[in-house]
């Protein structure tokens, strides 16, 4: 809660006029709990889940040529209801897991400083804490990544959220209830590394399932400003790891890419694209590539 409930109040304290923004923060939250404003987490979190992924399902009903070429998996097809069975899935972890997990979760916000008083953060900020969450968790989530794909952490717990092997956006979020407290931590790293406003942190929250959702809609549309972020993976690169599925050792990234390339775990993925390339080009007759690509071809991958 704000310690100034007017204008006036508030700008005598920080010594300058409030902003729009700011005067737009001030009347909304001045009478607001710092533990009910945290609490939105899970009405944006609510939100994402449910409307985002209906962009790619509104997309593949109503314009099914237009983005059919951009589909990475052409040849694996879920229905209407086996979509609709995954949001429901992932709902019902919703409420039994992530929306309780935000509840508890407050006194660990405040320990580490996340703030809801003014001023406001500026954009560049934003945009500087926002890049740091972003690079924290994505090099800590791969390493969690592949620590799940060891035999024990798939059989007993990633496997779930590779249960689609040709993602969809609403399976973003779907997974083994360990895995989504598991993989909270990494996501909470870089707000206690560099705590900042209430407000980033509801945007670090956002942009990130955002992302995840758009990595798992297997779509790769030319059009997306993502494509424009340096060492970005994005919805083909993800796409490969679900497709290998429980032997992938490949593209363990969130994110970006760099971590693969570092430690060599995207082998898989650029000889896959090199083969490909390979076809484009003309028929080979190199018995592993086409053998390699025989059996893309079978799982119905994308050729471009």
């Amino acid at each position: 809660m704000l310690p100034y409930a007017t204008v006036e109040e508030a700008e005598a304290a920080i010594g300058r006029s409030l902003t729009a923004a700011e005067t737009l923060w001030l009347n909304y939250s001045a009478t607001k709990s710092d533990y009910f404003l945290y609490c939105h987490n899970i009405i944006f979190l609510f939100l994402i889940f449910s409307v985002f992924p209906f962009y790619y399902l509104f997309l593949e009903f109503f314009f099914k040529k237009s983005v059919g070429p951009y589909k990475i998996q052409p040849k694996v097809k879920l229905s209407f209801s086996d979509t609709i069975r995954c949001y429901k899935s992932v709902m019902r972890m919703f409420f039994l897991v992530v929306g309780p997990l935000q509840l508890v979760s407050y006194p660990s916000i405040k320990i580490i400083g996340v703030r809801t008083s003014l001023p406001l953060p500026s954009l560049g900020e934003n945009l500087l804490q926002l890049g740091v969450y972003f690079i924290v968790e994505d090099y800590t989530n791969y390493w969690i990544h592949r620590l799940l794909h060891c035999k024990w952490g798939y059989e007993k717990i990633h496997k779930v959220h590779h249960e689609y092997t040709a993602p969809i956006g609403f399976a973003a979020p779907y997974a083994h209830w360990a895995e989504i407290l598991i993989l909270g931590i990494p996501s909470f790293l870089g707000p206690a590394m560099v705590p900042g406003h209430i407000i980033t942190f509801w945007l670090w929250i956002a942009l990130r399932q955002i992302e995840a959702i758009e990595t798992h809609s297997g779509y790769d549309f030319p059009w997306t400003l993502t494509k424009y972020i340096p060492f970005y993976g994005g919805p083909d690169y993800h796409d490969y790891h679900h497709y290998v599925g429980g032997q992938s050792q490949s593209n363990f990234a969130s994110v970006f890419t760099y971590c693969d390339y570092i430690y060599g775990t995207d082998k898989g993925y650029r000889y896959q694209k090199k083969v490909l390339q390979q076809l484009r080009e003309g028929p080979k007759t190199n018995g592993v590539e086409n053998g390699a690509l025989s059996d893309h071809s079978a799982q119905g991958y994308k050729v471009d």
